[in-house]
Formats: C-alpha cells, sequence, structure tokens
C-alpha cells in the first residue's frame, strides 16, 4: 500500500516542485486553510508551547503567531518539494548567506579547519544546507535521522543532496566525522529535538526546563572542533537570509554543559526575535527533568 501511495504522490511532488513562486504559495494558502481551520492539525500543541514560552504575551498575539507559524509552515512544506528542481541562482536568491558569514567560512577553509554547525528548526533550514554547498567551499555533512518508508527516504535525501551536499544518519556521526577527520570540511547538527531525559542536558529554554542533546557538544570536544553557531531569519515570504557566528572556538577548553548552553541561547534569541519561524508543532516539552534522589 505504502509503494501504490509513494507511486501516486511523487508525480504530484514534482508538478508542485515546477510551479513558479507566485503560485506554489497562492496553493500554500489553500493548504493553510485546510490545515488551520479544517483538520487543526497540532493547533493544542502549538498554543500550549507558546502559553508556556511566552507567559507575558497576551492571547491575542499568541493566536496571531500561531496564526503566522502556520502560514509559514505551510510554505515550508512546498518549499521543500521546490529543492528537487530549482536552480542554484534561485536557490542563492531566495536563501542568500550574509557577506560576514560567507567571509567567515571562506576564511576559515583557508586556516584547514573543520567545523560544527549548530542550528535549530528555525527559517528554511533545508535550503540553508543547499545554499551552503553552492557558496561554501567545505564539503558539508548533514546529521539526519532516515524515515522509515525508504522510497520516501530516497526522494528527501535526493532533495537534500542535489547541490553536493553529504547526509550522515544520526547514529553514524562520530564514525563518520572520524573518517572524514582529514578533509576541510562542515558537518551541520539541529540540535532542538527532545532527547531522552536520562541522556540530556538539561537548561532553561523559553521560560522552561528543557532537554537538550549533549551530542553536539561531545563531538565538538572529542574532535577539538570549532562551533559556528548558523540563523536561519526569513526576511520575507520566499526569502531567508542566512548569518553564521563562530560561537567556540576551542571546544575541548570548555567545561560540561557550556556549548550546550551556549547555542541553546542563541536559538532562543533568535525564536524571540522571529517567534512564528520555528517548528512549534514539534512536542518539545514531552519530557520532564528526573527527580534526584
Amino acid at each position: 500500500m505504502s509503494t501504490i501511495f509513494y507511486y501516486c504522490l511523487q508525480p504530484v511532488i514534482y508538478c508542485i516542485s515546477i510551479l513558479p513562486f507566485r503560485l506554489l504559495y497562492l496553493l500554500s494558502d489553500m493548504v493553510y486553510v485546510l490545515l488551520y481551520y479544517v483538520i487543526s492539525y497540532r493547533k493544542k500543541v502549538v498554543m500550549k508551547n507558546l502559553r508556556a514560552s511566552f507567559p507575558g504575551k497576551p492571547e491575542k498575539e499568541l493566536e496571531r503567531i500561531c496564526k503566522d507559524f502556520y502560514h509559514h509552515l505551510c510554505d515550508l512544506f512546498l518549499e521543500t518539494f521546490k529543492t528537487l528542481t530549482i536552480s542554484k541562482a534561485a536557490m542563492v536568491k531566495h536563501c542568500s548567506f550574509t557577506p560576514a558569514t560567507v567571509e567567515l567560512f571562506n576564511k576559515l577553509e583557508a586556516e584547514k579547519q573543520s567545523v560544527v554547525l549548530v542550528m535549530g528548526h528555525k527559517g528554511n533550514w533545508e535550503w540553508a544546507g543547499n545554499t551552503f554547498s553552492i557558496l561554501c567551499r567545505q564539503q558539508l555533512y548533514v546529521i539526519y535521522h532516515p524515515l522509515a518508508n525508504q522510497r520516501f527516504n530516497n526522494l528527501m535525501y535526493k532533495m537534500r543532496t542535489r547541490f553536493g551536499t553529504k547526509l550522515i544518519a544520526m547514529q553514524d556521526t562520530f564514525r563518520e566525522m572520524v573518517k572524514n577527520r582529514n578533509e576541510v570540511n562542515a558537518t551541520a547538527f539541529i540540535a532542538d529535538q527532545s532527547p531522552q531525559p536520562s541522556n540530556a542536558y538539561w537548561v532553561s529554554f523559553l521560560n522552561q526546563d528543557t532537554p537538550v542533546f549533549k551530542g553536539t557538544e561531545k563531538i565538538a570536544q572529542k574532535m577539538d572542533t570549532p562551533v559556528v553557531y548558523v540563523s536561519v531569519n526569513k526576511v520575507k515570504r520566499g526569502y531567508y537570509s542566512v548569518s553564521a557566528t563562530l560561537l567556540i572556538e576551542k571546544p575541548s577548553a570548555e567545561t560540561e554543559g557550556a556549548i550546550t548552553a551556549a547555542h541553546t541561547r542563541k536559538l532562543e534569541d533568535d525564536i524571540i526575535e522571529q517567534p512564528a519561524t520555528w517548528l512549534w508543532s514539534h512536542k518539545r516539552w514531552k519530557h520532564k527533568r528526573p527527580q534526584t534522589v
């Protein structure tokens, strides 16, 4: 059944990918009405997350952010399909890197310095990876969770690797990074998912006690690879700007939790500045901190 569904859906996805942007966003508006008003997809989760994260904001403002988020989510969904056929020129136009960001990565590459990139599910992280591979000299590796459905996984793999990005399954991360240690590269971690409480580093994030994956910090310290934080901001509909900051130059010199706390604070600042472009439908706070005896 899943095979039949895939082959029925595949031509639809390709047709969406070749739509002009004007028609793509018209379709997105229709999907928004279906998702928000008809299906009410995870609306309770989104509002619960917003209320807990911004306790001082009035309900009407939270509802506006909620609607803006669903508009962005629909755009993001269709923009991801656009990756199948978008040209390099259009990709760079719609997801640009600031001059300072290009300069930073050029400097690191000239110094033969590999880096760990850390970011969140904010803006259009898929497009940011594509633009990096077009503009920057480092080989980009992105850590990802393979999909259970092999055919859809292959489709996503194709989208993400069109411009030279390579993917590493999460369970293979450290082994692959060690294998690639003689190459000048950048390895990207999306570090705002929800780990198991017992394996997490706990921080205060958006007014809540929050578990964060330790993996990014641990690997950066083991490899002693500088950590660069990447921000993806929405300039206007269909256009994003990517900026990067050298967050930690010498990870091996940092105390436990310092790197995790630093990149989490940066993401929090980004979300506060542009709240509607973060993935609020994710059940980020489903776990509670374990009680100490």
